[in-house]
């Protein structure tokens, strides 16, 4: 009989073979591990790169910054002349709609819309052979009344006929004379003209109509000169008088200056707006201006003012405060270089792109005209262009 002795090893109290999920448990934690190592070096890579990214950008802008490029411009004492501003209407010396003073059918119309028309010319014309043929009966009456009166005067001579036959006689011939001039001035009347010279508006009849006492026929405007009128405060009443200069500017021709003088001023205040109405003549031989235009009044007032002006392009406007960049010479670092620091400034009225300065700058100051965006306190600049504008037109005007 043969025995087999199994031979163990020996118990040491760990097992040789981990169970199966302690063995996935172990595989997943290298996994973890594994990705943490991959996370941190990636991390680690861009930390170095931005650290490396912010030291270039650090050493650039520790470098000094190359001037900026700008415009430059002058303050400038200019000569204005002090205005009182208003707006008004232009309105016609002389504006009226034609219309007959008889009725009529319409038999010539003489004239075209817009046609321009002197004193007396003929515009329309009405039917009036009725009233020609009423002429001639009438005529013929008052021959034959005078007929009645020669026989009566020489009847009278040889006292064959009465006083009163005479006097009857001689009545007769006025009353037929009477009839004739008033029927001549009906006739008359049945042609339409022009009142006054100027131009014609749009035809409101037609060709064989039919018009009652007082139609539209077509308007008429005398349009040179033309009027302007306006008003202005109270206050201002003492510095305006009949024959002050005045001018003016329209829509339609922004580039055109109108002059003036006035002509009247209302001798009462108007209590519900305590304006003064104001009116000034203006020539128009062009007929430029229309009547009902709306328009821009500068009443020119003779003291003459010395002011500080900038182009407006060189302030810059915002709700904290108007200010400019006024030009310097560097020091220190920035010695022989120009600089720039922003000042604030009060400005007044504006005239041809042009604005006061009330404060803030002298005479001959030199400031930025244009590139203001791109500045900041202390930057140096590097100016391109040194101009100014010695302009006092008034071709545009407004107040700030």
């Amino acid at each position: 009989m043969r025995i087999t002795v199994i031979s163990r090893p020996p118990q040491t109290g760990i097992p040789t073979t981990l169970p199966r999920h302690y063995q996935r448990f172990h595989t997943m934690l290298r996994r973890i591990l594994l990705v943490f190592i991959v996370v941190a070096i990636v991390i680690g890579g861009l930390g170095f790169f931005k650290y490396r990214q912010i030291q270039g950008e650090m050493a650039m802008f520790s470098q000094p910054q190359p001037p900026a490029t700008v415009t430059a411009t002058r303050v400038e004492a200019v000569t204005w002349q002090p205005q009182l501003r208003a707006v008004g209407t232009l309105r016609a010396v002389q504006g009226v709609m034609v219309s007959n003073q008889v009725t009529g059918q319409i038999e010539q119309i003489l004239f075209e819309s817009g046609d321009m028309v002197t004193q007396g010319q003929a515009l329309v014309q009405l039917d009036t052979e009725v009233d020609e043929a009423d002429l001639a009966g009438l005529e013929a009456t008052r021959a034959l009344a005078e007929t009645q009166l020669k026989r009566n005067r020489r009847l009278l001579a040889d006292r064959a006929v009465s006083q009163g036959d005479f006097d009857e006689a001689s009545a007769s011939l006025q009353q037929s004379e009477a009839a004739v001039a008033a029927k001549r001035a009906l006739i008359e009347k049945k042609t339409i003209r022009a009142p006054f010279a100027g131009q014609l508006g749009i035809r409101q009849v037609n060709l064989g109509q039919y018009l009652a006492a007082g139609s539209s026929i077509v308007a008429l405007e005398a349009l040179d000169p033309v009027y302007v009128d306006y008003a202005l405060p109270e206050r201002e009443l003492a510095q305006v008088a009949v024959g002050q200069g005045v001018e003016v500017r329209v829509a339609a021709y922004p580039g055109q200056l109108f002059t003036g003088t006035i002509r009247a001023i209302s001798p009462a205040v108007n209590q519900a707006t305590r304006n003064v109405q104001v009116r000034a003549q203006l020539g128009n031989p062009d007929h430029l201006l229309r009547p009902g235009m709306f328009a821009k009044v500068a009443t020119l007032l003779p003291q003459q003012d010395q002011v500080l002006t900038l182009p407006r392009e060189a302030i810059t406007f915002n709700t904290y405060g108007d200010s400019v960049f006024i030009i310097q010479p560097g020091e220190g670092e920035q010695e022989g270089q120009s600089v720039v620091q922003r000042r604030q400034v009060q400005t007044g009225s504006v005239r041809n792109a042009r604005v006061e300065v009330l404060s803030g700058l002298t005479e001959g100051d030199q400031v930025v005209a244009t590139g203001q965006v791109k500045l900041r306190n202390g930057a140096a600049v590097s100016i391109t262009d040194d101009s100014t504008d010695n302009s006092t037109d008034d071709s545009t005007d407004a107040s700030q």
